[in-house]
Order: C-alpha cells, then sequence, then structure tokens
C-alpha cells in the first residue's frame, strides 16, 4: 500500500532508483502470489486441476497477462464442455434395509425391478452429450435381464435442456415406442418442464407420464413392485 502511495503522488523520488532495487520490490510483492500450500493440496486432491493451474501460469509467463488469462478462459471452458460430454450416469435398483434407490454399480446387492429401468443423468442435458444420453438409456435396456416395460428417467439433476438434446429426447421417445417401451420421467425442475413444453415433448411423450417422485413413477409404471 505504502508503494502504491508512493507511486501516485511521488513518483519522483523513485527516478533514480535502480532498475535491480525495484526488480527486488516486484518479485518480493509476487512471491506472496504464490500459495504453495494450496498447490499441494490441489495436486493431493485433484491433481488435473494443479496442471491446469500450471498451464495457465506457464501462459501467462510466455505470453503476458492477458494472453496468458485468455488461455485460462479458454481451457476453463473446454474442460467444462468435457465434463458436460460425458457426464456420470446410473441405473437405480432398490437396496435392502436401505431408503430410496440407489446405484447398481455401486451396491452390489441392489435389484432393480423387474420390466423397469430406473435412469439417473447427473448433467444438464445440451448438445454435447445428448447423443450419449440416448446411447446410455439403450444400452441399460439391453443389459437389462428381464424385458422391460418402462424407462424411467429420474431428472431432479437435469437443470437445462437445449433444443438439441429436446429433439434427442424425441427421438429417444419414438425409438422406445417402436419396442413396446414407455418413456417416462420423474422429478422435473419446473423450469426443465417450461422449455419440454416449448418443444413440444409434454405433448409427444404425454402429460401422464411426468411424475413429481420417482416412488409415483414406479408404481404408475409397474404394479407388481417385489419390494412392495
Amino acid at each position: 500500500m505504502a508503494i502504491a502511495l508512493l507511486l501516485v503522488f511521488a513518483p519522483q523520488l523513485l527516478r533514480y532508483l535502480p532498475h535491480t532495487t525495484l526488480a527486488a520490490v516486484v518479485i518480493s510483492s509476487a512471491i506472496g502470489l504464490f500459495e504453495i500450500s494450496d498447490l499441494r493440496r490441489i495436486y493431493r486432491i485433484q491433481r488435473w486441476e494443479f496442471w491446469l493451474s500450471m498451464v495457465c501460469f506457464v501462459g501467462v509467463a510466455v505470453f503476458g497477462a492477458i494472453p496468458g488469462i485468455a488461455l485460462a478462459i479458454v481451457i476453463a471452458v473446454v474442460e467444462f464442455l468435457w465434463d458436460g460430454w460425458r457426464p456420470h450416469s446410473a441405473v437405480l435398483g432398490r437396496v435392502e434395509h436401505i431408503k430410496g434407490f440407489h446405484d447398481v454399480a455401486r451396491y452390489p446387492d441392489a435389484r432393480m425391478i423387474p420390466g423397469l429401468v430406473l435412469f439417473r443423468w447427473d448433467a444438464p442435458l445440451f448438445f454435447a452429450n445428448a447423443e450419449r444420453f440416448n446411447e446410455r438409456v439403450l444400452k441399460a435396456v439391453a443389459d437389462s435381464s428381464t424385458h422391460i416395460n418402462c424407462v424411467v428417467v429420474t431428472a431432479e439433476p437435469v437443470t437445462s435442456v437445449d433444443v438439441t438434446a429436446g429433439d434427442a429426447l424425441a427421438e429417444l421417445h419414438d425409438t422406445l415406442e417402436a419396442a413396446g417401451i414407455q418413456l417416462c420421467f420423474a422429478e422435473v425442475k419446473d423450469p426443465v418442464k417450461d422449455k419440454l413444453k416449448r418443444f413440444g415433448l409434454f405433448a409427444r411423450i404425454g402429460e401422464q407420464n411426468f411424475f413429481a417422485t420417482i416412488d409415483e413413477a414406479v408404481h404408475a409404471s409397474c404394479a407388481d413392485d417385489p419390494w412392495e
């Protein structure tokens, strides 16, 4: 703070100060910007974030502040799209003595309800992942050990749907319908519902196939739930 005030109100006092001295002041101030302990923590917890920070640091050092920051922004956007392109998804089942529905891959004792696929998608649906969404739903149907009559998408984690994803949902609905499988949704957020209505998907899929909770969807889609 004192140096800043000196530069603003009495810059002539530093006129004859050796450049090496000024450099030492700048270096001393810059050293405080390095959070070594934080970098170690990031490296231990999430290594790709550590290397991302290193790339951004090198970009600033080599190309300058503005180009380096621009590089960091581009890398961050690419990383966001990459994560959105291949988000986590899960097929859900019931686990004895545990309330709710859980990922069958994480709970070996989980049992799928015969005739029903409960599919959870943990990301917004948009152009980068819409095709992958369809592929994973169809794979879940194909991998089922019983004949599937209904697919319920548990959509609580889905915060947005764009036009491309809307078209993909329409395509998925038609594909499942041709195979005699009903497509349903549970826990869809109201803003997402509004978009689906504008896309015409409410009328196409059927408003009766949108449920407030997963339990409602299961009861409506599978009358012979063995866990009842």
